[in-house]
C-alpha cells in the first residue's frame, strides 16, 4: 500500500486547481451538491481501465502523485478544451462546442463524498454527458475500461470521430442479417421514406449533406450508411438496359441473316430484256452489283451464292449479256454461261481488221462499212502508241492493234468506243512484254516489226506446235546471210492480205507480176505492217523462236498439217508430197 503521508517528490497543491475542485484541503470531503469546476458536468474517461493510483499527503498541503508515470495533469484552454502535453494539439481541429459532431470526453470525474475506512476516497458512477455519445453506458470509476490516455498506446491519441476509419464489417453468418448488413433496401422492401427518417437530429437533411459534398447517403438505425434509392434512376437504368438489349437484338438478327439467313432473291426466269455490260476483271460481287443495278437480280449476295454453287460459275467472262429482269440468281448465272446470251464482240486470233470492223457493225446494228470509215478517219485519236504507223505504205494503221479477246458491244454504242477498248487492250499487252527491248534483241528495227512477225506466224502456222518453228523460218529468211531465199519471205499470206482474200493455191504468174509492198514474193524483208491481229501464242513464239535451222515449210495436206525443212532438197520432197495429196 502506498503511504498517504507526506512523501518525497510531492508537489504543492493549489486550492484553485480545477482537477481537485471537489476535494477539500487537509483531505476534507466535499459537500454534497457541490459542483466541480467543469461547468457543472461530471467528467469521466469512457471505457478506460483504471490503473492503481498513488496519492500524496493530503493533510499537509501536498498534491497527490496521481496516475501512471506517463500521465500528466490535464490542462484546459480558455474555451475549456483539454490540452494534451507531448502530443499534437487537437484543440485547433476539434471544437467541443460543435454539437453536430461526436466528442471525446477525456476528463476524469472524481467522486463526491468522504473517505472510507480504508483511507481510499469513495467512487460514484459516471453521470451522462449531454454531448457524450457514450453517456448512456454507465460505468463506475475504476472498472476495466480502456484507458486511452493512461497507456503507451495512447500516443498518438485516438483519432477524433470525424477522422475515424470505418469499422470492419461484422463476421457474416449463415442467417440473413437483413438490409443493414449489405442487402440493398430496395430489394428488402425499404423505400425512400426510410431515408427521410434518417436525417440528422439537428434538422439538416441529406440535401444539406449533398450540398456540402456528400454522396447523398443516409443512415439506418444502426448508424451505417446506405445508398439512396432513387426510383427515377432505376427506371432510367431499366430503360437504358432494355434499349441496349433491343439494339443488340436488332443487329444480332441482321448479322444472323447476313451470315446464316437466305439472301433476298427473285423467283423464276424473269421477264422482259435488258443488256448488261460486265467489265474485264470483275469479281463475283462486282458482277452481282451490275446485275442488281440493272434490275436482273434482287441482291448481290444471292448472285454470289448462286455463282459459287454452280460448278461453272467462275467461267463467266467480261462482255455484254442479254438478260431478263427479276430473275432468280441461279437463273441469271445459268443464262450468263449460255453463249447465246452473250451480246459480246469476240475477236479471234488472226482476224484481220476487215473482219473486226464487220463484226462491230453487226453488234452495234449499224450499216456495213461504218466502223471501217470511222477507223480510217479517227485512228489518230483511238490511242495508238507513238511507234505505230511509221511506214507510209501501211494499209491500215490499226492492223495489229485490235487485240483478240471479248469486248462489250451492243446497240446504241459508238464504233469508236468499241475500237478504243480493243486498242487499249493491245497497248496493255505490248507494254507488259516490253516490246521495244525485245525487238532490238531480235535485230528488228522497231516494235511494229515484232508485231508484224507475230502476225505472219499467226497467219502461216496451222497448229500451236508450228508457231515457234514458223517464227524461226521468218528470222532465218530475214538474215543477210540467207543464200537460200535471199531475204525473200515468199509467204502466200502477205499476198492474200493485199488482195483481201484467203487462197491456198496462187499462180506464180499472178504473184510474180504484183509489185505491192505487201507482196513478199517480189519485195524483200517484212511487209510495211502487220497483216492480222496476232494472239498471245503467236506473239510468244515471235519472242522465243526455235534454234533448229528451219528455213522451209509446206502445208503437206493443203490445210492443217505443216512440215518444215532445213535444206532446199528437203523442201522439194515436201513439195512433191503436197502435190500428191492435192491430186496435182
Amino acid at each position: 500500500m502506498t503511504e498517504y503521508g507526506r512523501g518525497p517528490g510531492s508537489e504543492p497543491w493549489h486550492p484553485e486547481d480545477p482537477l481537485f475542485g471537489d476535494v477539500g484541503w487537509e483531505g476534507q470531503q466535499a459537500q454534497p451538491g457541490q459542483q466541480s469546476s467543469y461547468g457543472g458536468q461530471p467528467q469521466h474517461y469512457p471505457e478506460q481501465p483504471q490503473q492503481p493510483q498513488q496519492y500524496g499527503d493530503w493533510g499537509h498541503g501536498q498534491q497527490a502523485d496521481y496516475g501512471q508515470a506517463q500521465q500528466q495533469y490535464q490542462v484546459y484552454d480558455e474555451q475549456g478544451n483539454p490540452q494534451y502535453p507531448d502530443q499534437q494539439q487537437w484543440a485547433d481541429q476539434q471544437q467541443y462546442a460543435d454539437q453536430s459532431h461526436q466528442q471525446y470526453a477525456g476528463q476524469q470525474q472524481y467522486q463526491q463524498g468522504g473517505w472510507d475506512g480504508t483511507g481510499v476516497p469513495g467512487q460514484v458512477p459516471y453521470v451522462a454527458d449531454p454531448v457524450d455519445p457514450y453517456g448512456q453506458q454507465a460505468a463506475a470509476y475504476g472498472e476495466q475500461q480502456p484507458d486511452f490516455y493512461g497507456t503507451p498506446e495512447a500516443y498518438p491519441p485516438p483519432e477524433p470521430p470525424s477522422r475515424r476509419r470505418t469499422e470492419p464489417e461484422p463476421e457474416k453468418t449463415d442467417w440473413d442479417p437483413g438490409p443493414d448488413q449489405g442487402e440493398h433496401a430496395f430489394f428488402a422492401g425499404g423505400g425512400d421514406d426510410d431515408d427521410e427518417a434518417d436525417d440528422e437530429p439537428d434538422g439538416r437533411g441529406r440535401g444539406d449533406r449533398r450540398g456540402k459534398g456528400g454522396k447523398g447517403k443516409g443512415k439506418d438505425k444502426g448508424g451505417k450508411e446506405r445508398k439512396r434509392r432513387n426510383g427515377c434512376a432505376c427506371l432510367v437504368v431499366v430503360m437504358v438496359f432494355g434499349g441496349g438489349l433491343a439494339t443488340v437484338g436488332y443487329f444480332g438478327y441482321h448479322l444472323y441473316q447476313n451470315r446464316f439467313g437466305s439472301a433476298p432473291d427473285y423467283a423464276g426466269d424473269g421477264t422482259g430484256s435488258v443488256s448488261v455490260t460486265i467489265p474485264k476483271g470483275a469479281f463475283g460481287s462486282d458482277i452481282g452489283q451490275k446485275l442488281k443495278e440493272a434490275g436482273v437480280v434482287k441482291s448481290v449476295d444471292a448472285f454470289v451464292v448462286a455463282q459459287s454453287q454452280n460448278p461453272d460459275g467462275k467461267k463467266i467472262q467480261a462482255g455484254v449479256f442479254l438478260l431478263k429482269k427479276n430473275m432468280s440468281a441461279a437463273s441469271a448465272v445459268k443464262l450468263m454461261l449460255d453463249p447465246t446470251s452473250q451480246d459480246n464482240l469476240i475477236v479471234a486470233p488472226g482476224w484481220r481488221n476487215a473482219q473486226v470492223y464487220a463484226a462491230i457493225d453487226k453488234k452495234l446494228q449499224i450499216s456495213d462499212g461504218t466502223t471501217k470509215a470511222v477507223a480510217a478517219k479517227e485512228y489518230k485519236s483511238l490511242g495508238l502508241p507513238s511507234w505505230a504507223n511509221d511506214n507510209k505504205n501501211i494499209k491500215d494503221p490499226l492492223e495489229g492493234f485490235l487485240f483478240p479477246g471479248t469486248y462489250g458491244a451492243a446497240k446504241g454504242m459508238k464504233p469508236e468506243t468499241v475500237l478504243k477498248q480493243l486498242v487499249a487492250q493491245a497497248n496493255e499487252k505490248y507494254d507488259a512484254i516490253g516490246l521495244s527491248a525485245k525487238a532490238r534483241a531480235l535485230n528488228l528495227e522497231n516494235p511494229l516489226q515484232l508485231i508484224t512477225v507475230a502476225s505472219l506466224v499467226q497467219a502461216e502456222g496451222k497448229t500451236h506446235e508450228d508457231f515457234r518453228k514458223m517464227a524461226e523460218v521468218v528470222y532465218n529468211r530475214l538474215k543477210t546471210t540467207n543464200d537460200q531465199t535471199n531475204q525473200y519471205l515468199q509467204f502466200d499470206s502477205t499476198f492474200n492480205y493485199l488482195k483481201g482474200q484467203s487462197k491456198i493455191r496462187i499462180s506464180e504468174s499472178e504473184i510474180n507480176s504484183n509489185k505491192d509492198p505487201y507482196n513478199t514474193y517480189t519485195q524483200k524483208g517484212l511487209p510495211p505492217g502487220p497483216i492480222d491481229n496476232p494472239g498471245d501464242e503467236a506473239l510468244a513464239a515471235a519472242l522465243n523462236p526455235t534454234r533448229d535451222g528451219w528455213i522451209y515449210f509446206v502445208a503437206t495436206d493443203g490445210e492443217n498439217k505443216t512440215e518444215f525443212a532445213k535444206t532446199y532438197a528437203e523442201f522439194q520432197a515436201l513439195k512433191e508430197k503436197f502435190n500428191d495429196s492435192s491430186g496435182n
